[in-house]
């Protein structure tokens, strides 16, 4: 088990009052000690957040639960329940889906590779890694043409960029400029894959099987999957604008010339 005193697990939730029940029986029965789950609910009609209050009296200090007042996308979601976790000493924090699509029972390999890793991915398109048996041809497509657009896109080497299951330290997110974050939607997982990068971070790959959730509607949509193709293009271009116009860079560049970047003729 990764060397750590107090793991929190972030999970964003709307209408997911039939999946949480399980979702924290089944983290809590994991060899993980100092495990927590960090609820954060938009205001869910359901009462996912108020089951979510039920829970925490029956499992006194190890459920949290950050209310908002409504639907705020899911990349806010993660990065107020980031900074909840931070605050409240979290010295891992995972992120995962509350449908039960990601396995609890993934995380402690997950802590375990954290040893050597600053992220750890849980990935479906590794060895051992796979999708839902069930998805059909058009969803199988849809999956990997989103990855792949998004590794080309980012320049990104890890295979699954679009996973929703990671493992972070603690001084991770401490280092990214989480307030930075442009994507709201399905991009925001890529978006994180590619600070991650620029941060020179170490990541590494878990396998992982994603299995379809059985109880609840799907949060994808056709304008999650529009921000992802508009968005991501322009976070490469903007990154490499900055890189283009930074003072470092100019510096380098005009070292040992004249004023307008000619090296100086001999005396």
């Amino acid at each position: 088990m990764v060397s750590v005193q107090k793991v929190t697990v972030v999970v964003p939730t709307y209408n997911e009052r039939e999946n949480l029940p399980e979702l924290a029986e089944r983290l809590f029965r994991l060899p993980v000690p100092g495990l927590t789950l960090l609820v954060v609910d938009d205001n869910s009609p359901d009462g996912t957040g108020l089951l979510a209050e039920e829970l925490g009296k029956q499992h006194p200090g190890r459920i949290d639960v950050l209310h908002r007042a409504g639907k705020q996308g899911l990349a806010t979601a993660y990065l107020q329940g980031f900074q909840r976790a931070l605050e409240r000493g979290a010295e891992a924090v995972v992120q995962m889906d509350c449908d039960l699509s990601h396995r609890p029972e993934e995380v402690p390999a997950m802590l375990q590779k954290l040893q050597d890793a600053d992220v750890v991915v849980g990935s479906r398109y590794v060895k051992g890694g796979s999708a839902d048996p069930s998805w059909g041809m058009s969803r199988r497509m849809l999956s990997r043409f989103g990855n792949v657009y998004a590794r080309v896109v980012l320049g990104l080497r890890p295979r699954d960029v679009t996973s929703g299951f990671k493992a972070y330290r603690r001084e991770v997110l401490e280092r990214l400029d989480l307030r930075a974050l442009r994507c709201k939607g399905f991009a925001f997982q890529a978006e994180i894959a590619y600070r991650c990068k620029r941060a020179g971070l170490r990541v590494t790959e878990h396998p992982i099987v994603f299995t379809d959730r059985s109880r609840g509607a799907s949060k994808m949509s056709k304008a999650i999957i529009v921000e992802a193709l508009v968005k991501l293009p322009q976070l490469r271009w903007q990154q490499g604008a900055a890189l283009r116009h930074s003072p470092r860079r100019d510096a380098s560049v005009n070292k040992g010339t004249g004023a307008r970047g000619k090296a100086p003729k001999p005396r």
